[in-house]
């Protein structure tokens, strides 16, 4: 076994949860050897055609990434692995929700703007990680050019930039691919609405926090009216500019938003997802194309993150 190899421990988790053959009959090459091929190139950042002999063709470990990401495989076994660690209570919903920004790399442009035809199945929608039965297995369609497939401008060239919700415990429950000149407040109603973490046995996926934490960027009305309407409680600090409008306008600017500056301190738990996000080096430079393979390569980074704490 390699350092950065899926661990036996790690393996019974997921083995039982994998696909059991290939699509068009016969069967797929062994999936802890390429998963692991996959965990690889994850981790190190190395262009594919580049991985080691001991995970067999590239060929082959490509494909499978790529399947995975568009079908939704990735995402389903990362909704397996938080529903388990939900059910013996090892997940904080105290929810902190937080973006970073991505550097492209040059490799990352030219994609094309119309897929070619591939078969209809379920997929994973464009820029989140949830699932779309609308989407095709194959090569799912792209946005149209460089905001479809989430990269951005800005001074030092391309940027995506990853919208995730983190529980207490600095794990990512959700992902949300944008270019990186979006801003942040107005994907925070995207990303809560992710959240969904299935239950083992009877009753509905749990998808609201106990309580949402979020710095400035995300202090807008809508955010806090979307929040109460959901009932959810939120520490989300008022920028200046904000305060000193509502003092201007009297007794018609509203009462005072409600900040608890100590339990404030926990939002970097979100940081520290981030941070450990970004240890992977594919993740913390964009390679891929495609919307779709660079969100699949982040879930399986979280995956690992959930499997390993």
């Amino acid at each position: 076994m390699g350092r950065g190899d899926l661990t036996n421990a790690e393996w019974d988790r997921l083995e039982s949860l994998l696909p059991r053959g290939g699509a068009r009959g016969g069967r797929w090459s062994d999936h802890r050897r390429v998963i692991n091929g996959v965990l690889y190139r994850v981790r190190t950042g190395v262009q594919w055609r580049d991985l080691p002999e001991r995970f067999g063709p590239w060929e082959t470990v490509y494909k499978r990434h790529r399947r995975w990401s568009a079908d939704g495989t990735w995402v389903m076994l990362l909704s397996r692995v938080q529903a388990a660690a939900d059910a013996e209570g090892r997940i904080d919903w105290d929810v902190s929700v937080d973006s970073t920004a991505v550097r492209a790399h040059q490799h990352a442009a030219g994609a094309r703007k119309q897929s070619p035809p591939a078969t209809p199945q379920k997929g994973a929608a464009a820029g989140t990680n949830r699932v779309d039965p609308a989407a095709e297995i194959g090569r799912p369609a792209g946005g149209g050019g460089q905001i479809g497939e989430c990269l951005g401008r800005s001074r030092g060239g391309f940027t995506t930039k990853i919208h995730l919700a983190a529980d207490g415990r600095c794990r990512p429950l959700t992902l949300v691919l944008t270019p990186g000149h979006y801003g942040d407040g107005p994907q925070l109603e995207r990303v809560l609405e992710l959240i969904s973490v299935p239950r083992q046995g009877v009753g509905r996926p749990r998808s609201r926090p106990d309580s949402v934490l979020a710095d400035k960027a995300y202090t807008s009305r809508n955010n806090r009216r979307y929040l109460r309407r959901r009932g959810i409680r939120h520490t989300i600090p008022e920028r200046v500019d904000q305060r000193r409008h509502r003092k201007n306008r009297g007794s018609g600017g509203g009462r005072p938003t409600g900040f608890d500056s100590e339990h404030y301190k926990k939002r970097n738990t979100v940081e520290r997802a981030i941070n450990r996000l970004k240890g992977f080096r594919a993740v913390a430079t964009r390679y891929e194309k495609r919307a779709y393979i660079y969100l699949g390569t982040v879930t399986l980074a979280t995956l690992i993150i959930w499997l390993r704490t």
